[in-house]
């Protein structure tokens, strides 16, 4: 019998491509979750219990689920962020985690310029309008000359900037790491949220980061102020995202991720100043087949005795020796 790898990301699942056929060609069995959406701890444990690799979306792996994993010995997340992923517990167990850095920054930066369109032309309100029978029209703004401030300046938050740039719009950022070069300007976060038309988040989910919108920041920006996440939901404290929304202390946002996946019945989903869509911010075909095919290779490098570049656990490499 082959060994087998478990995959449980959807799109990787949904996409024929050679981002499965190199396993196959490899010898190795692919396994396949039937679930569309991200497994708990609980649901995931059993499946992992004799697999060599798991290709895996945002599913929860905790220190639990790695304790049943006896024959595991890489997780290759399809995507970049890590925080449904104990690392130190896959550190301890001797399992590698990998990463697919760059696959995703086209796709998710211009759904960045095309929530921020909408928002600024309230393109998804005035469709509703008309398909109500109705025509009335809110007035919009024009992004040309408008600050965008971007929190989190790396690959996907400089692509935004770059198209940004081509639009018209001043760019400043914010970096705890801000990178050398280039044409936006550096600030402080308070700074950047008090300055900006448009602010867009773009950086991970971390112990600091978590709640980094609360109802402290949302004060510091502009009535008018426009916010965009497609990072990740946590970063946004909800309800006082909410709170700002419905009394014009902001004039809108759009998430594309959110803390409970999906939303539920969140407030925010009955604000017509809010845009909301289901974390599509990788789900094109161009980056299916580049982050799956990265995702792959990624496994079986370390299935190889490799060490692949995206990962996020070097130190695993001094258990594993």
């Amino acid at each position: 019998m082959s060994d087998r790898i478990l995959v449980t990301a959807r799109s990787f699942r949904a996409t024929e491509g050679p981002h499965k056929q190199i396993l196959r060609d490899a010898g190795y069995d692919l396994v396949e979750c039937s679930q569309n959406r991200p497994l708990t701890a609980a649901e995931l444990t059993p499946l992992m219990t004799d697999v060599v690799s798991a290709i895996l979306g945002l599913d929860e792996v905790t220190a639990g689920v790695l304790a049943q994993a006896g024959r595991l010995k890489v997780i290759s997340r399809f995507g970049v962020g890590t925080d449904s992923v104990d690392i130190g517990a896959a550190t301890e167990a001797g399992v590698v985690v990998t990463i697919t850095p760059g696959a995703n920054s086209v796709a998710v930066a211009e759904l960045t310029i095309g929530l921020i369109l909408a928002l600024a032309r309230q393109i998804p309100y005035h469709d509703r309008v008309v398909r109500a029978g109705q025509w009335t029209r809110i007035q919009g703004i024009e992004l040309s000359g408008a600050v965008l401030g971007i929190v989190g300046f790396g690959r996907i938050g400089r692509e935004v900037g770059s198209r940004a740039a081509a639009l018209g719009m001043r760019v400043l950022f914010y970096d705890p790491f801000p990178p050398e070069g280039g044409q936006a300007e550096s600030c402080t976060i308070d700074e950047l949220l008090a300055r900006s038309d448009v602010i867009s988040l773009h950086l991970p989910l971390t112990k600091a980061t978590r709640n980094l919108i609360d109802a402290r920041a949302l004060a510091l920006m502009k009535p008018s102020a426009l916010l965009v996440n497609t990072a990740r939901g946590g970063l946004v404290d909800e309800p006082a995202l909410y709170e700002a929304l419905a009394s014009g202390k902001l004039a809108g946002a759009a998430c594309d991720v959110f803390a409970s996946e999906p939303p539920g019945d969140s407030p925010l989903l009955r604000a017509d100043n809010f845009i909301g869509v289901p974390h599509i911010g990788s789900a094109t075909l161009q980056t299916t087949l580049k982050m799956g095919l990265l995702a792959s290779q990624n496994a079986l490098a370390v299935l190889r005795g490799e060490r692949p570049e995206g990962v996020v656990n070097p130190a695993v490499y001094d258990r594993i020796r």
